[in-house]
Formats: C-alpha cells, sequence, structure tokens
C-alpha cells in the first residue's frame, strides 16, 4: 500500500502532528498584501496535481533544493488541523533533487490547487545572506513553528 493512501493519522507515527506546514513562494511570484481567494499556482505544483509543502523541520532541506538560486522568498504558514482532510504525507520524488535522506516523508495539499486567504496563517518574507539562508532561519525561529 502507498503512503499516500494510508489515512492520515497512520502515516507518521514517529512523532506528533505538525502545528503548522508551509509554502514556499520565489520572490518571481510575489505574495500580495491584501491575499486573495487563490494564489497563482507554481508550475510544479500545476504538474504534480496538488501544492507542495513541508514541515518546519523540511524548510532548510526545501531551500536548499529547490531556492538555492533566489535571495528572497516567500514563506506561507498554513494551519494544520484546518487543511488536515485535504493532506497527503508522501516520499518527495527523488528524480527531481535526489534523495533527501532524514527528511521524511512531505504533506501534499490536495484541495483542486487553491491556496489564498481562507487557507494561510501569515505570510514570513526572508531575505538571503551571505550564509545563505541561515541567518533567515534563525530569525525566524519564533514563527517557524512544527
Amino acid at each position: 500500500m502507498s503512503v499516500s493512501a494510508l489515512p492520515e493519522e497512520k502515516v507518521d507515527k514517529s512523532g506528533p502532528k505538525p502545528t503548522y506546514i508551509y509554502k514556499l513562494v520565489p520572490s518571481s511570484a510575489p505574495v500580495p498584501d491584501v491575499l486573495p481567494e487563490c494564489l497563482p499556482v507554481s508550475e510544479i505544483d500545476q504538474n504534480s496535481g496538488f501544492v507542495h509543502l513541508s514541515t518546519a523541520l523540511q524548510i532548510p532541506g526545501t531551500l536548499k533544493y529547490f531556492f538555492a538560486d533566489d535571495t528572497r522568498v516567500y514563506v506561507l504558514r498554513l494551519k494544520y488541523d484546518d487543511l488536515v482532510e485535504s493532506i497527503r504525507w508522501e516520499d518527495p520524488e527523488a528524480a527531481v533533487c535526489g534523495p533527501r535522506a532524514g527528511e521524511g516523508i512531505f504533506p501534499h495539499l490536495y484541495n483542486g490547487l487553491k491556496l489564498g486567504k481562507d487557507e494561510i496563517d501569515s505570510v514570513a518574507v526572508w531575505e538571503k545572506g551571505e550564509d545563505e539562508w541561515d541567518a533567515a532561519l534563525r530569525k525566524a525561529e519564533s514563527w517557524l513553528v512544527y
């Protein structure tokens, strides 16, 4: 049985469920101050048929593999409990970025690709520094909650 076929509550018994899950958006697709009903869908999400998300613990790897060339990202924080019925926990596609050892399975949002004001709890803007994303991650510690 594939991971996506398992009920959410049976997927990951190794730890507590997340309080928040996160969507990273490149600066080339800026998030407006007033959130619309639905943000534009990224190419990777459109091609996959779901919204790719990360937990707080997975954010550093996601930044490294998918946002290495970006200097700014928008980080959308979503309340897990509000979306739990539409979340599937799945392995990352190793063909896209190679194995991501230790990061486990990722939350994917299956709700017709809708990500807007009803799904987003808050938005942060992170700037990449000389130490890559490390300073942004340290600065966001109190906001970036598992």
